[in-house]
């Protein structure tokens, strides 16, 4: 599907856009992953719900109709910008650790981790926040009833969605894994087989799950029925879940991160994300360089030259200082100090790639790719970005029989052997060790971008690379490229370790890439398009609203 670009401004039709009715003349807008669930957001936006429904309503049914992405056992990160108070919040719900978790969980007895635990089955599953993050907005920044904002995927889910070609390719990429658990291959694949295009996915287990929510709110997933056949069902195949890690969960409100550059603030996500701080240590490195060194202004092979060398510098101190802030010391004001990015920045040689190896010691964190991300605009001011995942596509494949809930493998998210070199000699963080309730480190990106004529809602899936794909859209709307550049940006990156930039096909031209190779880059093309980006543009000067969805997958944007 082609990007949507659609730009409104109803102001228009009430006899022209004026600066006295900015805070309440544009127009709402959804983009998300899928146009059912776009279409959802809209729906709720029509009856009367603000973006905080509308952002609820979406991601319910992207939870069903995206089972590779997100779900009712995920989790994710909620930026929300409330347009009465004026205040911008983040409310963290990412999945915890199970009380019974510890650090060598994954371990044997000789101390090597075992294949695939932390991957596939119920072992692999952290707790879900998804739930939690639902009954949280709707009660304490929603206008309508969570029944209202869940109908639609209740009704999805009872009645079926049609697949299309994104949900085959990654049920292509995870058929053997589905296929281990019955109750999960006999609703996502047809006859143990990737389904056809069209063909119709019912799920009448989870549509009462989402309708104990609704009547329920928190206790309708974390306590009574829902909850003990979780655990129950977790419990008979193997895995270490008690009724107290669910009735225990919690999300938590955590402050953003805001960080500027030049005229523009950027309000972005605070650990256990690493993706705020990331993205701010990358701008204020540009900015200590110039004006002596303006990226702008640059040809191509010596931008991609100082991007790349600004991503390594920024992955570096993630890999070494990021994790769950509740349970370790992230030096986050350091991090985000202008003097200590720009030291950073002075150590870029503009004409040689730096060897990694020079940084520091080798860390190196992994974590699966398959996420969604949603954009939420009402007509009062009132926006969302919020980023959701069950780690790698289908999560842990392992479905809890009557539950309809696929769950998570976001225990991989952690650093199994913390200390010890892996394989290829790599060191996972310390700081990111499973630990009982603990949140893993996650690279997901919700983020604004505002000035005094401008605000920007943008995020996207994609794992460890999620945050130079952010990074990138940033820049973009940094040089008054519309939305569509945003989301259609060719995509590159860096994350310090392995010592490459890797790419999308035709991103760079072969004079390119022979210059970067020339300077010392080593580079790697992924193979295909990744990212999934959902954006939103509000020009406050003339109220005009334009969204956009990424044309790499099936999402598509609309305006209220």
């Amino acid at each position: 599907m082609k990007f949507t670009t659609i730009i409104l401004c109803t102001a228009l039709v009430l006899g022209g856009c004026s600066s006295e009715t900015l805070s309440t003349q544009h127009s709402g807008a959804v983009a998300s992953a899928h146009p059912l669930a776009t279409q959802a957001g809209i729906d709720i936006l029509n009856a009367g719900g603000n973006a905080f429904d509308a952002a609820v309503a979406t991601a319910a049914v992207l939870a069903v109709v995206e089972p590779y992405s997100a779900g009712m056992s995920g989790g994710g990160f909620w930026l929300l910008h409330d347009a009465k108070q004026q205040k911008n919040i983040f409310v963290d719900a990412r999945e915890k650790a199970p009380l019974q978790a510890h650090r060598d969980m994954y371990l044997d007895d000789a101390g090597n981790i075992i294949p695939k635990l932390s991957i596939n089955g119920p072992m692999a599953a952290a707790i879900p926040g998804q739930a939690a993050a639902f009954a949280h907005l709707a009660k304490q920044y929603g206008k309508l009833p969570l029944k209202t904002s869940l109908a639609s995927a209740i009704e999805i889910a009872n009645n079926g969605f049609a697949t299309d070609h994104h949900y085959a390719k990654l049920a292509t990429y995870r058929k053997d894994a589905l296929n281990q658990y019955p109750a999960a291959a006999k609703i996502f694949l047809d006859k143990g087989q990737v389904p056809q295009t069209g063909y119709i996915i019912k799920q009448p287990d989870l549509a009462n799950t989402l309708q104990a929510i609704a009547d329920n709110g928190f206790d309708g997933f974390y306590k009574g029925k829902v909850a003990q056949q979780l655990v129950n069902q977790v419990q008979k195949d193997g895995g270490i879940w008690q009724l107290a890690d669910l009735e225990k969960y919690t999300v938590i409100e955590r402050e953003p991160i805001v960080s500027q550059y030049q005229k523009h603030t950027i309000i972005s996500a605070p650990p256990p994300s690493s993706g705020g701080i990331a993205i701010a240590q990358m701008l204020n490195m540009l900015e200590s360089l110039q004006p002596e060194l303006n990226w702008e202004t640059l040809n191509e092979a010596d931008q991609v030259h100082l991007l790349s060398e600004v991503m390594r510098r920024a992955y570096f101190d993630r890999a070494h200082y990021l994790g769950d802030p509740d349970f370790v010391d992230v030096p986050q004001e350091t991090l985000l100090n202008k003097n200590y990015n720009a030291t950073l920045a002075q150590t870029i040689d503009m004409d040689k790639a730096t060897d990694s190896k020079t940084l520091g010691s080798q860390i190196q964190l992994l974590e699966g790719f398959h996420t969604t991300h949603l954009s939420v605009l009402d007509k009062d001011g009132n926006r969302v970005s919020a980023t959701l995942s069950i780690n790698l596509p289908f999560g842990s494949a392992y479905l809890a029989k009557g539950t309809g809930v696929l769950l998570n493998n976001e225990m991989d998210d952690f650093s199994s052997k913390p200390g010890v070199p892996n394989a290829y000699g790599l060191v996972g963080n310390e700081a990111n060790a499973i630990a009982p309730e603990k949140r893993p480190l996650s690279s997901m990106t919700p983020s604004f971008v505002e000035n005094e004529k401008q605000i920007a809602i943008l995020g996207t899936p994609g794992g460890s690379r999620i945050i130079t794909m952010v990074f990138l859209g940033m820049l973009e709307h940094l040089q008054n490229n519309p939305v569509e550049h945003w989301v259609d940006k060719k995509r590159f990156h860096h994350q310090y370790l392995p010592d490459v930039i890797q790419h999308e096909p035709d991103t760079f031209s072969e004079d390119v890439k022979q210059t970067l190779q020339a300077k010392g880059h080593k580079l790697k093309n992924v193979g295909r398009k990744y990212g999934n980006m959902q954006a939103i543009l509000l020009d406050k000067t003339n109220n005009q609203v334009s969204a956009a969805a990424d044309k790499r997958a099936v999402g598509h944007a609309q305006i209220q």
